[in-house]
């Protein structure tokens, strides 16, 4: 694991990005949708301004994590974004860390109250 993370990223994601990230592996989105599903990912916890997505869409584009994504029938204003194998790779290695942090966690508290 320790190798997987060091070829991906180098630190954890912040909780907007991971939850952008997501949105992206399930599918494609504009700008409006990947707010509305991060928003109900995190049950309302967090929300997202449109200065934080679309600055954080930037980087991600910049980085190649992620690319514009051309919709058949959307208008020209209005942009979709998709996870590249890059993206896919990083985010499956951050999701890896955090399974390995949560079993952590978990053993030490079961521990703890044993």
């Amino acid at each position: 694991m320790r190798s997987i993370m060091k070829t991906a990223t180098t630190a954890p994601l912040s909780e907007p990005v991971l939850l952008i990230l997501l949105s992206l592996a399930e599918q494609p989105r504009h700008g409006y949708g990947i707010l509305k599903d991060v928003e109900e990912m995190s049950d309302g916890r967090v929300v997202l301004s449109t200065g934080t997505l679309y600055g954080a869409l930037g980087r991600l584009l910049d980085d190649g994590w992620i690319e514009r994504f051309e919709e058949p029938q959307a208008s020209r204003d209005r942009q979709a974004y998709r996870l590249t194998a890059k993206g896919r790779a990083i985010l499956q290695a951050e999701v890896a860390r955090i399974k390995q942090l949560t079993r952590l966690a978990s053993l030490r508290v079961s521990a703890k109250e044993a």
